[in-house]
């Protein structure tokens, strides 16, 4: 699956990663990209669990911020521990293809993101789950903030 039309386009080329290797090789390149994973902002310090909200459903600690910049614009902001690469890696895919979009395109991304990469054969449904749950939770957060700013 390639040049998904339902992706914004860098999410789109990140699924086209992913679909062109081997399952094996998508464990891989989802540990490439928990390498990626932006450093927490220094803004969050030791105290991130404080001020950001803990994703639950995932198996490792992970905790979510989102911000907007003036012209509603999100970026995403993760904290998730290095024993957590699979966790961090699916953070990082949603921080890369998703920050710098509108709420609205965001909300517009596929429930079963996880499954347009082709995940399913390469990590437990348990781990999938929780991938899912990173991208409910922030579109649960984007909706609330929409109805808010209204």
């Amino acid at each position: 699956m390639t040049d998904d039309p339902n992706l914004p386009s860098a999410l789109a080329e990140i699924a086209e990663d992913f679909h062109s290797v081997s399952d094996r090789e998508r464990l891989e390149l989802l540990l490439d990209f928990s390498r990626e994973l932006p450093d927490l902002p220094q803004k969050y310090g030791d105290n991130y669990a404080e001020s950001m909200e803990q994703v639950v459903e995932c198996q490792s600690p992970l905790f979510l911020a989102i911000e907007y910049d003036d012209a509603g614009k999100v970026e995403l902001v993760f904290a998730a521990p290095a024993e957590a690469p699979t966790t961090r890696g699916f953070a990082s895919i949603l921080q890369q293809g998703l920050s710098g979009l509108s709420g609205e395109e965001i909300l517009a991304v596929p429930d079963d993101l996880h499954q347009r990469l082709g995940l399913a054969k390469a990590i437990t449904p348990l781990r999938l789950r929780g991938m899912a749950a990173m991208l409910r939770r922030i579109k649960h957060n984007i909706r609330q903030q929409m109805a808010t700013a209204q």
